[in-house]
């Protein structure tokens, strides 16, 4: 039981955490959709009351290192568990260089399941996967290092089936992936080996789906990688091509879906006796698919045909539901979350946000589990399946509105929220789309900050990452934001790798309270920092407290 704390015995009303998604601090306001929108609260917010930087990306919330952007899982993951564990691609990275990925269950199921095959034939090695360096939902490295590893094993065909990126990298960036990794297959490739891109598209358009917001696009992602159905290419840089020639002005997460052919003949399409391996290491977009591949009864599209393969998932994408049933690393086991303990000592609890940023602050917040704790309730509001860019305020009228009437309840001590503005929209890339973006957030805190008042609460205000900080590349000698040849701006569409603010909302306890800045500060101490708000001392195994207490 976490123990009363000596020196406050915390506010009257309740702590409210509210986590702006994608509102970094960026180093320059050239390029920063935060910077150029009308926010007087928020810059009220900054002027009077007590803040400080965290790190939100990096080393400080698990990734392999400090040149890894941050993301929504890892950061909501490292806010509610209260301390850094190893992230997805740290563990795959390390599972790959000490060679245990290869002696798995999951790796060598797949591959024993290969070898069986089907029907008088040896199956075929699939790879199904966002196909960039980004870092945030897979690497391409680790691909490289799986099919050398295929062929290694014996396997005599590999097909790979790439979602192509344009958001956790440069927005039209697709070629300098696909060039290269054409080539690598060309030369790994020989008599015995016949390795080749299949299908594709962009990510935003087929499979990578997430919070079933809409399962379209993973019946397009089924009918283009399993099937082998849509427009054909003889090959992936001659449909990216023909593509952006079509499609005037589309960036690569937005593109259509395509399907490489030989002789009027789909390249790979999925067939019964073959190996699938989603290789995204983030669950959140990996769910739906590897659902229709695995789930008997499945009525969320039809199928047509439904292979028998050996699937598995880079990782257990949802630990509660056991999905995948097979895996290739297992996901960090996060325990002693702030949910769980919070529970444990009777502490009453409340969660919301809409669909796109649900699972954030239920199932990554509480350490990637599924369900809710004794005590805790949840309200999800459903997003609107449209173009962030066109409706850039999304659902944060509606998000204030349930944390307001939640506030005024009475029945919560610890409330959480999440505003997914300026992280989603941030990713269109769209400059004035995101400015209002931060405005609409701006708006929905001048709404909340008053009720909180009005209950004698106090208010935590961050975000887990950054994005809407930095709209423009930043040019890598100059670090100003880089050209065209048109002589406009890129469009940055990836995270930042910015700190990100945490402020203390408080004008119940008469001065006593602000936050103390400290080198290290990251998401993970604001576990401790709510806990001490409550007049709790933190669990053991959290990082430290930020909260100073005159």
């Amino acid at each position: 039981m976490l123990q009363k704390l000596s020196s406050f015995p915390g506010v009257p009303g309740p702590v409210v955490i509210i986590v702006m998604d994608g509102y970094g601090l960026p180093k320059n306001d050239l390029g920063s959709a935060i910077a150029a929108a009308r926010k007087p609260t928020l810059d009220g917010l900054f002027a009077h009351y007590s803040n400080v930087r965290l790190k939100a990306h990096g080393t400080a919330v698990g990734m392999p290192s400090d040149d890894d952007m941050g993301n929504s899982e890892v950061g909501h993951n490292a806010i509610g568990a209260g301390q850094v564990y190893a992230q997805g691609a740290a563990l795959v990275a390390q599972a790959i260089a000490s060679g245990s990925l290869w002696q798995g269950d999951g790796w060598r199921q797949v591959v024993d399941g290969v070898k069986q095959g089907a029907n008088g034939r040896p199956g075929v090695l699939h790879f199904l996967g966002l196909f960039s360096d980004g870092n945030v939902h897979s690497h391409i490295d680790h691909l490289k290092a799986m099919v050398t590893q295929a062929k290694a094993e014996g396997i005599a065909t590999v097909r790979i089936h790439v979602l192509l990126d344009g958001r956790d990298v440069p927005e039209t960036s697709a070629l300098d992936y696909v060039t290269p990794f054409e080539a690598f297959l060309a030369d790994i490739s020989d008599a015995g080996f016949d390795a080749r891109i299949a299908s594709g598209g962009g990510r935003q358009v087929i499979t990578m789906d997430r919070y079933e917001a809409n399962w379209a696009m993973v019946a397009a992602g089924w009918k283009t990688h399993v099937l082998g159905e849509g427009e054909q290419f003889p090959s992936t840089t001659a449909a990216i091509q023909a593509l952006r020639q079509s499609h005037p002005g589309t960036i690569d997460q937005d593109l259509p879906p395509f399907v490489i052919a030989q002789d009027g003949q789909p390249l790979g399409p999925i067939q019964d006796g073959d190996g699938v391996i989603f290789f995204n290491f983030r669950g959140d977009r990996a769910i739906e698919i590897s659902r229709a591949f695995e789930e008997e009864h499945f009525d969320k599209f039809d199928r047509v045909r439904h292979p028998r393969v050996t699937y598995a998932g880079m990782l257990q994408y949802d630990g509660d539901l056991q999905l995948p049933r097979r895996y290739l690393v297992a996901p960090p086991a996060i325990q002693n979350t702030m949910g769980e303990w919070f529970a444990k000592a009777g502490v009453t609890q409340f969660a919301c946000s809409e669909t796109q940023k649900y699972g954030h602050v239920t199932y990554f917040w509480n350490g990637n589990r599924s369900g809710k704790f004794e005590g805790e309730t949840t309200q999800e509001v459903p997003s609107d399946v449209v173009p962030f860019e066109q409706r850039p305020w999304m659902k944060s009228a509606e998000i204030a509105d349930a944390m307001i009437a939640a506030v005024k309840s009475g029945k919560h001590k610890v409330l959480r929220c999440n505003f997914a503005n300026g992280d989603m929209v941030g990713h269109t890339g769209n400059f004035r789309a995101a400015t209002l973006a931060v405005e609409a957030v701006d708006l929905a805190l001048e709404r909340l900050l008053p009720v909180i008042d009005a209950a004698g609460g106090i208010a935590l205000i961050t975000a887990d990452h950054g994005n809407a900080d930095e709209m423009y590349e930043l040019d890598k000698k100059t670090k100003q934001p880089a050209k065209n040849k048109d002589g406009s701006y890129k469009a940055k569409t990836a995270h930042t790798l910015n700190p990100v603010p945490l402020i203390l909302y408080d004008n119940v306890s008469g001065g006593k309270l602000s936050l103390k800045q400290t080198e290290q500060a990251g998401l993970s101490n604001i576990a401790a920092t709510v806990a001490n708000l409550i007049g709790l001392e933190k669990h053991p195994s959290w990082d430290e407290s930020l909260l100073e207490i005159r």
